[in-house]
């Protein structure tokens, strides 16, 4: 089944009509594929830095380069699906934070087991995507603006409960708090295979990708996702939950800032208040980068895993190649102009092989 293709219309012709009928190319669906530009940058990148950097090709490497795109993978791919419903969450990379600043404060101002901590960051961070998906619905507001208002009131409530708990920009160490080795394990454990060390993030990573994959193409929200982003108006006019469909992507994007922010708890023990910001940004390159539209209506979770890879893989090759790491950001621009391009031309192709 194709993330793009509009549900079997009825044009009364018998199965001479029936679109579910007719032989589909090959060549035909692998143009249709959202994240098919995504690969072949991919690709090119992946030999690039094999070639210019020595080291970059090692299995040891390759981890890291994993390690990377995870970090960014497990956000990009709910940004990716509520980009393909049509929304944006500038809030993403501090709500990363928010996450981790209350687990981290709530454990140990109330000497609690950070499993409770864990929880109430749980609520807490899906209260924000909830709001964040009402306040939208309610106010009629672009997205942009909601989010944008929601990343300056956490980066200030970040800063500003943070010095005034602690009195300082950081979080108390909860290392030797009970249940912190359990949670350690669960957020930011490592499986070592040979010389080969491989983050859990990877495998949050890849479940994600999975179970959001699974969604899009598999179930009725993943239809109504679609709906949702080509057009609002015409999907609530043949009975799609226009409003719970936002609020649930919404839902998804604050459950994986969950994740990332126990991760990066959990991996150094303290939590600056001031991390995140601009993170946002980076998820949403992702997603474009693996071909999901501006506009809405069109992409894949696929295609987001292969945008966060692209991005790991820049990161790390600037780094194995020795070249001065004040150029990441201009490459990573690059790539984003690159891939928008690419995208466009082979949209266009697929729409002419129709």
């Amino acid at each position: 089944m194709s993330s793009t293709a509009p549900p079997p219309v009825d044009l009364g012709k018998g199965s001479a009509g029936d679109e579910r009928l007719l032989t589909v190319s090959p060549l035909r669906r692998l143009l249709g594929r959202p994240e098919l530009g995504s690969v072949v940058g991919a690709v090119a990148v992946f030999v690039f830095f094999s070639v210019v950097a020595g080291d970059f090709f090692q299995a040891s490497s390759l981890s890291t380069v994993l390690y990377a795109a995870s970090t960014i993978g497990i956000m990009a791919v709910p940004v990716a699906l509520l980009m393909i419903g049509g929304e944006f969450d500038l809030s993403a990379g501090v709500l990363v934070t928010s996450s981790a600043l209350v687990s981290s404060m709530f454990s140990y101002q109330m000497t609690a087991n950070v499993w409770v901590g864990v929880f109430v960051s749980l609520l807490v961070t899906l209260a924000v995507g909830v709001f964040n998906g009402l306040l939208l619905t309610l106010t009629k507001l672009p997205s942009f603006i909601i989010t944008l208002g929601t990343f300056l009131m956490l980066t200030g409530l970040n800063l500003g409960f943070t010095k005034l708990i602690t009195g300082r920009v950081s979080t108390d160490s909860i290392s030797d708090m009970q249940g912190f080795a359990s949670a350690k394990k669960l957020f930011a454990s490592e499986l070592v295979i040979g010389d080969v060390t491989l983050k859990v993030t990877i495998l949050w990573w890849f479940g994600l990708v999975a179970v959001a994959t699974w969604v899009l193409l598999r179930t009725r929200f993943g239809n109504w996702i679609f709906a949702v982003g080509g057009n609002a108006d015409a999907a609530r006019a043949v009975g799609v939950p226009v409003v719970r469909t936002r609020i649930g992507l919404y839902l998804g994007v604050a459950f994986a800032a969950w994740i990332s922010g126990q991760h990066l708890l959990f991996s150094y023990d303290v939590v600056q208040s001031g991390e995140g910001v601009g993170n946002e940004l980076i998820y949403i390159i992702a997603a474009v980068i693996g071909g999901c539209l501006i506009t809405g209506g069109y992409g894949s979770a696929i295609g987001s895993a292969v945008g966060a890879f692209i991005f790991g893989m820049t990161s790390k090759g600037i780094v194995y190649a020795e070249w001065n790491p004040d150029w990441f950001k201009f490459f990573l621009g690059a790539m984003l102009l690159l891939a928008a391009l690419l995208n466009a031309w082979v949209r266009k192709r697929a729409e002419a092989t129709r």
